[in-house]
């Protein structure tokens, strides 16, 4: 190991080749900042060495790798550009030789005793991303072919470090996608609420190191936070104390509806304090259907904890959380309802119905019309529709086994995990799979469901449908009825069943119509079936009337056929129309 300058090689070949050895055999970030300390110190020696990496949003240079800084001040010395002789290297994208720090006004005194110091900028793709520094306690310890060569390292190591930074960021960022598909079918599992409570801060744990925790939720006026769960250093604790959404770090998140990062609370004029060791703080909006229900608020005693890629994580997993809380929510509001007698049914009758869309979407090339009626007061048919981007929307009908609050409240299950899946705008035989890999997950006897999902694309004019056990859709074009043959097994009964996909490319008065078995299985007093023959007469029919035209002549004509005998299945019906006239296509 050369340790002073009449030692330094003049041969610089096989300098190079080991920093080539550095750059083309790691992607590891802690592993290149490592051999490049170690490199260098091969060449020049020094006793306090440092890789500062340039954070692109605030423009300092923060210590990734150190050795001979207290650990403490390397975790919060941040130097601007400009800034110390390594701020000033950064911006002036050259080496900087200080022969002697106590005359050079720039320097930052971080370690006592240092005399000399040598900055290199790390510059890749003429992008300053950090700087090399190394420092001694001798004065004019570092000379410039001192300077020449650490200038020829880092020009080298810049694209190695750039490169093992990015392969570190895409590697944490697909370990984190993989946590959090994961902790999402963990959360919808989950129906009790403090049992629920309790299993999303020890998921968050997973994903942050957290030392501070709470749950607040939204009381029913709509104005107070109420805390619903905390935790302080792994320990629950019961703070009974209500925000108003005017006041604090969490109030301004609930009301704003925006996740709000704070690196130093004490500098922080909405803080409010609650706990003295607290200095950093990160809150995020609880948002269902567009609604805040509530915050997740995480703590920790060091300044500065908190980051983008936490605050990024953190909202992600909160439209997951917000969902898991809403459906276990509405599991024990309907456990409770089923208790009681006619009156309770008919409130649980009316929560059923606001799970429903409130309002059909309006699309520019399709109408869409559909009905649900129940045969209990509440029953365990469902339909949806679910906004994706570039002009598509997902259309959902099912049908839950069983009848009455059982299937109403394993119809909301289903719900909830289709809502859970549709952010990333699965295919429909895809979200077929993904639902069933959840139902099988937690696996409740006697219970499946079958489900038609089908996605329009509203501006090609196209239809996707899949189907795991619902009656054959119905095509109407060109003045004849299609049987759209998409079949596959119900849903929550086996592992690994495959499911059938078919598209459609559809043109003016084209019409397609969704239905439960409710529809076909009604019968009369001779006990026959209304059927699929007159189902698809009646369609037929009326293919040049509206999408509601359509489900209230089905409707009609199975309360026609079944006069008399009391409604056994649930019936649903989703119709859609392609608009304008058949006969004016391109």
């Amino acid at each position: 190991m050369a340790s002073a300058a009449n030692d330094i090689p003049t041969h610089v070949d096989p300098l190079l080749l080991e920093v080539a050895d550095v750059v083309n055999t790691t992607l590891d970030l802690d592993t290149t900042l490592r051999r490049v300390a170690e490199l260098v110190r091969k060449v020049i020696d020094y006793e306090i060495f440092a890789i500062l990496l340039l954070h692109e949003r605030t423009q300092e240079l923060r210590f990734r790798f150190q050795i001979g800084y207290p650990a403490e001040l390397a975790d919060r010395l941040n130097i601007k550009m400009g800034e110390g002789v390594t701020g000033v290297a950064a911006q002036r994208r050259e080496a900087i030789l200080v022969p002697d720090v106590s005359q050079e006004p720039q320097y930052i005194s971080a370690v006592p005793g240092v005399r000399s110091e040598l900055a290199v900028p790390l510059i890749v793709k003429n992008r300053v991303i950090g700087v090399i520094d190394i420092e001694s306690v001798h004065p004019n310890h570092f000379t410039e072919e001192h300077k020449e060569l650490l200038t020829l390292i880092g020009s080298r190591m810049a694209i190695g470090i750039e490169n093992a930074r990015l392969h570190t960021r895409m590697s944490k960022q697909a370990r984190t996608l993989l946590l959090l598909n994961e902790i999402a079918r963990e959360l919808t599992s989950i129906l009790n609420l403090d049992e629920l409570f309790k299993h999303i801060g020890e998921l968050l744990s997973r994903l942050i190191d957290y030392q501070m925790f709470s749950i607040l939720l939204l009381d029913a006026s709509g104005e107070k936070l109420q805390h619903r769960f905390s935790q302080r250093f792994k320990e629950n604790i019961q703070l009974k104390h209500d925000i108003p959404l005017e006041l604090g770090i969490v109030g301004y998140a609930a009301r704003h509806r925006q996740a709000v990062l704070v690196r130093d609370v004490k500098k922080e004029p909405r803080y409010i304090e609650t706990n003295p060791e607290t200095r950093s703080e990160l809150v995020v909006p609880l948002i269902y259907k567009e609604k805040v229900i509530g915050v997740l608020d995480l703590e920790h005693t060091r300044r500065g904890f908190f980051s983008e890629d936490h605050q990024r994580t953190i909202t992600t997993l909160a439209a997951q959380v917000a969902i898991a809380i809403e459906n276990a929510r509405l599991y024990e509001e309907i456990a409770r309802q089923e208790k009681r007698l006619e009156r309770d049914l008919a409130m649980a009758r009316e929560l059923q119905f606001r799970l429903l869309p409130q309002s059909l979407p309006k699309l520019a090339n399709l109408e869409i019309a559909a009905r649900f009626t129940p045969a209990r007061a509440i029953g365990g048919d469902l339909y949806d529709f679910v906004s994706y981007s570039q002009s598509r929307t997902a259309i959902v009908i099912g049908d839950v086994s069983g009848k009455g609050a059982p299937a109403a409240i394993f119809a909301a299950l289903v719900s909830g995990i289709l809502r859970s899946h549709a952010p990333i705008e699965p295919r429909p035989a895809e979200m077929l799979s993904a639902v069933n890999y959840s139902l099988v997950e937690r696996k409740i006897e006697a219970q499946f469901v079958s489900i038609i999902y089908a996605v329009w694309d509203d501006v090609r004019r196209t239809l996707q449908v899949a189907n795991s056990g619902l009656p054959r859709p119905v095509y109407c074009h060109d003045g004849k009825v299609e049987i759209i043959e998409a079949t596959g097994m119900p849903l929550g009964l086996f592992e690994d069943p495959e499911y059938d996909e078919l598209s459609f490319k559809a043109k003016s008065g084209d019409l397609f119509v969704f239905f439960s078995d409710g529809i076909l299985d009604a019968t009369n007093i001779k006990g026959e079936l209304f059927g699929r023959t007159r189902a698809e007469k009646i369609i037929l029919e009326c293919s040049t009337n509206s999408a509601e035209s359509v489900v209230n002549s089905l409707f009609k004509a199975a309360s026609e056929h079944a006069l008399g005998v009391e409604t056994f299945d649930d019936q649903t019906v989703v119709a859609i129309k392609v608009k304008g006239n058949s006969g004016n296509e391109n």
